[in-house]
């Protein structure tokens, strides 16, 4: 039933970047035909649109629609993170399970995954909730995009500067920036205690300088708030703080 799951989200993941992959440079209105221009496109056109009207430029009504798509995705990202926190808390366990079932064959393996799954369930710990939010995020973060890209080929549309940065423009300013603020994520996350998952810290933030060095500033621009907003929120659920005073009293102690 999970893989069948993890095929059909692939494949929906898949159909809706190439739907819009023909037309990024294409012009975008409220007339454009498609799945992807109705509902993924044009709608966050319409929003960049509208809040840049409000408020007088499209570098703000890019924040504020960052803001308004992160706080719309919160109650994912944070039943995201609490998983990958219990997950963290019964690592010994699965070590322990790992060690006890140990060789490979059929029926060991077998029993291996039952008494797996079934500590999961008892420990509230679903395998999927991690990553249901980046299936989420990847066709709105696609869809982003392709709606500055297409606004930057449409006329009526003219995107400005942000903090003198061309938004139609590659900025390798806001490209490290970005960069570095996702760093500062995943050192305040789960990474830092998973020695599988620190390789992410290095790979992660090189990823998103790449991009943005050749992407849109306006799409930097998204990672940078939307970073802000993870650093936040890890700061509230995993307090790092208090890692670093329970490692000093540990060590202490020994």
């Amino acid at each position: 039933m999970k893989k069948r799951l993890w095929v059909i989200l692939t494949l929906v993941s898949v159909a809706l970047l190439l739907s819009g992959c023909t037309e990024f440079d294409q012009p975008i209105s409220a007339e454009s035909k498609g799945f992807w221009n109705e509902f993924i496109v044009w709608p966050l056109v319409s929003f960049i649109k509208y809040f840049s009207d409000l408020l007088g430029t499209y570098a703000l009504g890019i924040i504020v629609v960052t803001i308004i798509i992160r706080l719309a995705i919160l109650p994912l990202t944070i039943k995201q993170i609490k998983s990958s926190k219990k997950m963290q808390e019964i690592q010994p366990k699965l070590k322990e399970l790992q060690a006890k079932y140990s060789s490979k064959d059929a029926v060991t393996q077998q029993k291996y995954q039952q008494e797996m799954m079934a500590l999961m369930q008892s420990s509230g710990v679903n395998p999927l909730a991690g990553c249901l939010p980046i299936f989420v995020q990847m066709p709105i973060l696609i869809g982003f995009y392709h709606a500055i890209s297409r606004m930057n080929a449409t006329p009526v549309y003219e995107l400005g500067t942000f903090l003198s940065i061309p938004l139609a423009e590659p900025s390798i300013i806001l490209a490290v920036v970005a960069g570095l603020i996702q760093f500062v994520v995943l050192m305040t996350g789960p990474a830092i205690d998973n020695p599988q998952m620190k390789v992410m810290m290095y790979i992660m933030p090189l990823m998103i300088i790449g991009f943005g060095i050749v992407l849109p500033a306006a799409l930097s621009l998204y990672w940078v708030v939307g970073n802000i907003i993870s650093v936040l929120q890890n700061l509230v659920i995993y307090k790092p703080w208090n890692k670093k005073t329970d490692t000093a009293t540990t060590g202490g102690a020994k």
